[in-house]
């Protein structure tokens, strides 16, 4: 099969090759329908269709693959590896179901996962699923006041959080977060079920609300919980992601859709078969760690590898011996992983078997030319960026190995997935722009299966934030791109005040309205700056109210403000006070001339600046250095 037919069949006949693709997968009722797209932007695929995540991730591999490994959860925080076939797994599954629904959780109810990176938190999620629950994971490393609007938007029934979880060997109390949200949030959850992993010693609970997880798989550990059978377009799971407002958005899946496309990436973008092993370092929190750390690999009949650690402890060759003992064939992490790896003695990637890995996948921020270069040459495998989002699902951009290899492209994650009609569009006229010329990559409607049904409890905003960007009804990814002769597409950054830090994504309103909430700050503008290691981090350029205020000081608490109220993740790298920010005449913030500064590039057109003298005391900031620093 040629890589041209699969995708122009997808884009010529998408109900013809979107119902071949729907056989992948269990239904309980056939579809339908393969699309209804009566309503644009807003479209049904396999209308009519009922499905369950966790039948196709579990259930029906029983019978094929019942003692296969499904799970193998390896920390190198606790020093403990865990691994579950897809019986035990099924086992596991039943009993965390069973205590949800003793809790109250009904089918389309909420439930808020906040836990690390291990199999329980895939138990939950995969539980979630069973019962028709819409599962709401937050990454461990957010702060309760992001933890807390989440749960003001999903409205959830009941929390799962563990009791901690572990960074560097440093044990992060997860229970105390949880309590301060609750005690923020406006619409807080009926309970909270804690798993304890024993790491936090003795727990807070409030009796009648927190429930602790042990008695109740004890008391459930034989239940037969049946599958909840979900028409296709009912909602899987919310997501959140930064948004350029302090209010993230809750990215909505469903269920059909969303198993095929997983589906057809497992074999034809990943190469992964049944009984084969991916190894994805991505967080259970992020949309990876959804679509190729939980979903993907088990509907495929696949191993799944999680690692709770960092990629150089106990040693910088962690990964490379989980890869020779479980026979990994393909690997899923991010280029500020590689760029940390790069750093350390390059012997360590030849110290391990690797005959069986094949491929390595990078995505989640953009993949830079020498680090590409470094990955490649250093391990002898071949390594393929590739382009999504959280909205999306599934890969975008990227090359097929398990359709047909094409060239790898450095700097370019590749070509079109099936079903994406990309176009690149220029901002200003919205007319498509020729090869080698800079415009916004957008998505021809209606969308393939797999990506974001709508953003949770507001069509609005999803209209607006996505469909809003042109007179023609187009997908905005607000991401500035260039394509070649041959169809490469080179991703060149965001067009908005989303800034991207070691593949998550921040929203810079959202720092700027924490560091604006310190009393002595005036006005703030928070900026994304390129980082070797990380990609970008975020730059704070604040006013204070008293001009004899301590900068140092100031700038100090700043941080330590971000770091309190979003978490570490959030945490600038530097702060600098300065007695006035840029400015247009019409009082706009002139952020992308603070970034060409902070990156000593020319900062452009200033015609409309308001005060010269702000702009020279930025650069002034600059050379003599930051009043913090993370």
């Amino acid at each position: 099969m040629r890589y041209e037919d699969l995708y122009r069949r997808s884009i010529e006949q998408p109900e013809a090759f979107w119902a071949e693709a729907a056989t992948a997968i269990d239904w309980n009722v056939p579809p339908q329908r393969i699309l209804d797209y009566a309503n644009p932007p807003f479209r049904k695929w396999f209308v009519g269709g009922t499905t369950n995540l966790c039948h196709n991730a579990v259930d029906r591999h029983l019978a094929e693959r019942g003692d296969q490994l499904a799970l193998v959860g390896w920390s190198s925080e606790t020093g403990s590896v865990r691994e579950l076939t897809f019986r035990q797994l099924h086992r596991e599954v039943n009993t965390f179901a069973a205590a949800l629904q003793s809790l109250g959780v009904d089918r389309g109810d909420r439930v808020v996962v906040y836990m690390p990176h291990t199999v329980d938190a895939a138990i939950a999620m995969l539980a979630c699923a069973r019962i028709g629950a819409v599962h709401s994971v937050v990454f461990g490393g957010f702060a309760s006041h992001n933890l807390a609007l989440r749960i003001d938007d999903a409205r959830p029934k009941v929390l799962v959080c563990a009791d901690a979880g572990s960074r560097g060997g440093k044990v992060i109390p997860f229970k105390p977060m949880v309590d301060e949200a609750l005690a923020r949030a406006e619409h807080p959850p009926v309970h909270v079920l804690v798993v304890n992993r024993g790491l936090a010693g003795e727990l807070p609970m409030r009796p009648g609300r927190d429930v602790e997880y042990g008695p109740l798989r004890e008391a459930h550990a034989k239940a037969e919980v049946p599958v909840e059978w979900l028409e296709s377009n009912e909602p899987s799971y919310i997501l959140y992601t930064s948004g350029t407002t302090g209010k993230p958005k809750g990215v909505q899946r469903d269920v059909g859709g969303y198993a095929v496309a997983l589906a057809l990436s497992m074999w034809s973008i990943y190469d992964i078969r049944p009984g084969q092993v991916m190894f994805s370092t991505s967080d259970i929190g992020w949309v990876v760690g959804h679509s190729y750390n939980v979903y993907g690999p088990l509907i495929a009949g696949a191993t799944s590898i999680l690692y709770e650690g960092l990629p150089t402890s106990p040693d910088p060759g962690i990964w490379w011996r989980i890869c020779e003992r479980y026979g990994v064939r393909t690997m899923f992490s991010s280029p500020t992983a590689v760029r940390v790896l790069k750093k350390q003695d390059p012997s360590w990637l030849q110290r391990y078997d690797l005959s069986r890995l094949q491929y390595l996948f990078l995505a989640g921020e953009p993949l830079d030319e020498p680090t590409a270069g470094w990955i490649t040459g250093a391990l002898g495998k071949t390594v393929i960026d590739n382009y999504w989002q959280t909205e999306t699902g599934w890969p975008v951009l990227t090359l097929m190995p398990g359709v047909e290899m094409r060239p790898v492209k450095l700097g370019s994650p590749g070509l079109p997935s099936p079903g994406y009609r990309l176009r690149v569009i220029d901002e200003a006229t919205g007319q498509d722009v020729g090869p080698g010329e800079k415009g916004v990559l957008a998505i021809q409607p209606p969308l393939p299966p797999g990506c974001l049904t709508t953003v949770w409890g507001n069509d609005e905003r999803f209209i607006a934030s996505y469909f809003g960007h042109f007179k023609e009804l187009l997908y905005s990814s607000l991401d500035w791109a260039i394509r070649d002769e041959d169809g490469y597409t080179f991703i060149l950054g965001r067009t908005d005040d989303v800034i991207n830090v070691a593949g998550h994504r921040l929203g810079t309103r959202e720092i700027e309205e924490s560091v604006s909430s310190h009393p002595s700050v005036a006005e703030a503008a928070v900026i994304g700056v390129h980082d070797e290691v990380k990609g970008q981090v975020p730059v704070v350029f604040a006013t204070l109210k008293r001009s004899d205020g301590d900068a140092a000081e100031s700038a100090a608490q700043m941080m330590r403000t971000v770091t309190e109220q979003l978490g570490a993740v959030a945490r600038p790298s530097r702060v600098y006070v300065v007695n006035a920010l840029p400015k247009t005449r019409s009082g706009k913030l002139l952020r992308r001339s603070l970034q060409a500064l902070a990156e000593h590039r020319d900062p452009g057109d200033l015609s409309t600046l308001d005060d010269p003298n702000a702009l020279e005391e930025v650069r002034r900031a600059l050379e003599r250095g930051a009043d913090a620093g993370g």
